[in-house]
């Protein structure tokens, strides 16, 4: 299972190429085979994938049964601009034009690298996004985490 984990400051040039830090390329599998696939996220982000990751999480939405309204909403949602990439032989990709755009991303952004996939924010939407008070994290904090013993099972 892939553990991606990390945080990066970058710059997107003016034709979308974006150089991937070296220390988030280290953590690539070499079964991607240097192929990536990009996506619209959830938020107001860009999801970004190695290949053998998006494969997976291609096929749990494909097995979704498509006779239900909602599933083919998702699956069309969830797969929407969905387009492979290549990193090139000094690690850069490029990303499409229409994908930035849906993004918000301008120049600066933000690489967040977690589990399986890698958000690309806007540098200014992800720092907006993280805007939270200690209290109201604490809060956030109980309510998901509350019930899980992270110590001995």
């Amino acid at each position: 299972m892939t553990n991606l984990i990390g945080e990066y400051e970058c710059k997107v040039d003016a034709k979308g190429r974006l150089l991937v830090p070296s220390g988030l390329r280290k953590q690539f599998s070499a079964a991607a085979e240097g192929k990536l696939f990009v996506k619209r996220g959830i938020e107001n982000c860009l999801e970004l994938y190695q290949k053998h990751d998006w494969e997976a999480v291609s096929e749990k939405v494909s097995s979704l049964n498509q006779f239900v309204k909602k599933n083919r909403v998702f699956a069309r949602k969830f797969i929407s601009g969905a387009t492979q990439l290549e990193l090139d032989s000094v690690g850069r990709i490029n990303l499409p034009k229409n994908l930035l755009e849906y993004a918000g991303v301008q120049k600066e952004l933000i690489l967040f690298a977690y589990g399986n996939k890698i958000e690309i924010w806007d540098k200014k939407s992800y720092d907006a996004e993280l805007e939270m008070t200690d209290d109201d994290f604490a809060g956030l904090a109980e309510d998901v985490m509350g019930d899980v013993n992270l110590g001995e099972e």
